[in-house]
């Protein structure tokens, strides 16, 4: 729900690519001319790879994987880049499998582990994703918990679980209070429940922090005025709601509702 130039409601990784890695940088390889300890050279030749990937010059990323894994084949960071390429490129099993292989040299390799469950995701294989999400939220020094948080709030969305959803969206607010996607999802449950004044109030945190509302985020402010008879914000939503985004399936529900289908 990887990361890091990007963004789509899995954090991940937009869906997925939220979660990818991201490197916006110059691809230019240095010439390792200087005498360099093995460790060095593998994380330059890791380094250049994650550039690389962030590129999406896949090529380049896996000859440098290639060598990295001459140096030391049991290093996990070069098992989940190799992951990431492989399932940029289509090529599910080999991503897989090295995924689950890195997961076994380092069992505590957060990042690893949250790319891993955003593959799953973009499988629709959410009870498994969820379980990975639920070990990596655990890991109360992983810098990206609270993205990790929403990913799982994600997957429990996609498996009908509103309140463990909400549970793990409220618990990534908590880590941080201005992530739009908590934000929009919490005041969307809360809606759903008919919860209108807190629906509000996590909506307007929304709109704060939110520099262009989403379809999605827009679709909910026509039905939060519609529900507390606000006219004239429900005008303003739908007007930007056609203009933004006039072939979203928001809009299209927008449609359907107004002519009483």
């Amino acid at each position: 729900m990887l990361k890091h130039c990007s963004g789509n409601r899995w954090t991940w990784l937009g869906p997925v690519a939220a979660l990818l890695l991201a490197g916006c940088v110059s691809t230019t390889e240095r010439v390792f001319t200087e005498e360099a300890s093995p460790q060095k050279a593998l994380e330059r030749r890791v380094g250049l790879a994650r550039q690389y990937i962030g590129e999406g010059n896949w090529d380049s990323a896996k000859r440098n994987l290639e060598l990295a894994a001459e140096i030391d084949p049991r290093n996990p960071e070069v098992h989940e880049a190799f992951a990431l390429v492989y399932q940029s490129t289509g090529e599910y099993e080999l991503a897989e499998e090295h995924f689950k292989r890195a997961l076994r040299l380092d069992s505590g390799f957060s990042r690893c582990r949250n790319n891993y469950a955003a593959f799953l995701f973009s499988q629709e294989r959410y009870e498994e994703a969820e379980r990975e999400l639920e070990r990596v939220v655990k890991d109360t020094l992983y810098s990206a918990r609270p993205r990790a948080f929403v990913n799982l709030g994600l997957c429990r969305q996609k498996l009908f679980d509103p309140q463990g959803a909400e549970e793990a969206f409220v618990r990534a607010l908590s880590m941080d209070r201005t992530n739009r996607i908590a934000l929009l999802e919490v005041a969307t449950i809360r809606f759903d429940a008919g919860d209108y004044l807190a629906a509000e109030e996590y909506y307007a945190t929304y709109r704060s922090v939110a520099r262009q509302q989403s379809a999605r985020g827009l679709w909910l402010g026509v039905r939060l005025a519609r529900a507390t008879g606000d006219a004239d914000a429900e005008a303003s939503y739908v007007l930007a709601l056609s203009n933004l985004y006039p072939d979203s399936a928001e809009y299209q529900a927008y449609r359907r509702s107004r002519d009483g289908e």
